[in-house]
């Protein structure tokens, strides 16, 4: 069984920062490594991503405030995010794919709210 356990979320004021992070299981490490988002009554987006030799890649809306990273020993990813703005509050999951297995994995989301 496949788990993945996400953390950082919470309620920031416009500027602020937070730091998600996304933990797998070390018996199955990560090949890919993504973000997504999804706020209420938009489309679920793509925020960031990280392929296994570490090339990354960020939605414009995010570039600049956001960065993916993976402490690969920990089978572990995380999402800094600075300058929050409130268009960045949303449910966050993280998604990664695992080395000699077809499907994809999601964690069960974590809030980030923006709000002055």
């Amino acid at each position: 069984q496949v788990q993945l356990v996400e953390s950082g979320g919470g309620v920031v004021q416009p500027g602020g920062s937070l730091r998600l992070s996304c933990v797998g299981d070390s018996r199955f490490p990560f090949s890919t490594m993504g973000w997504y988002r999804q706020a209420p009554g938009k489309q679920r987006e793509l925020v960031a991503s990280m392929t296994f030799d570490t090339r990354t890649n960020y939605a414009d809306s995010v570039k600049g405030r956001f960065t993916i990273s993976r402490n690969k020993a920990r089978n572990t990813v995380y999402l800094q995010m600075n300058s929050l703005k409130p268009e960045d509050t949303a449910m966050y999951y993280c998604n990664v794919r695992i080395w000699r297995r077809p499907d994809d994995y999601w964690g069960q989301g974590t809030q980030v709210t923006v709000s002055s």
